[in-house]
């Protein structure tokens, strides 16, 4: 059974950064990839982030690019969002989310992931 666990969420000044951690459990951490979604309250979950399995390709939403870097360690099963440059609206539960051989056409939707990490609340103050 695969399990997804996030850490590094907190509390932050506009400007600031943070590092969100994802450790996957329970299977072949290089065969999946990683997604960063977010979610805010009363509104839908959002695409941050994707890093595909074995390329290692990565894709941005508009909204963070340019700030935001998600990376992987396949010996670690780990993967990372480095924040910089934060801003009161990245304020959400941020999730990460895994697939086993995401296609590319998939990679922002929610519905194409099948597990999903309990969430870590990052909050930017102004």
């Amino acid at each position: 059974q695969v399990h997804l666990a996030e850490s590094g969420g907190g509390l932050v000044q506009a400007g600031g950064s943070l590092k969100l951690a994802c450790v996957l459990s329970g299977s072949t951490f290089r065969d999946y990839g990683m997604g960063w979604f977010r979610q805010a309250p009363g509104k839908d979950r959002e695409f941050v982030a994707v890093t595909r399995a074995n390329s290692g390709a990565t894709y941005y939403s508009d909204s963070v690019k340019g700030r935001f870097t998600i990376s992987r360690d396949n010996a670690e099963n780990t993967v990372y969002l480095q924040m910089n440059s934060l801003k009161p609206e990245d304020t959400a539960t941020y999730y990460c989310a895994a697939k086993r051989w995401i296609i590319l056409s998939a990679v922002r939707s929610p519905d194409a992931y099948d597990y999903w990490g309990q969430g870590t609340q990052v909050t930017v103050s102004s």
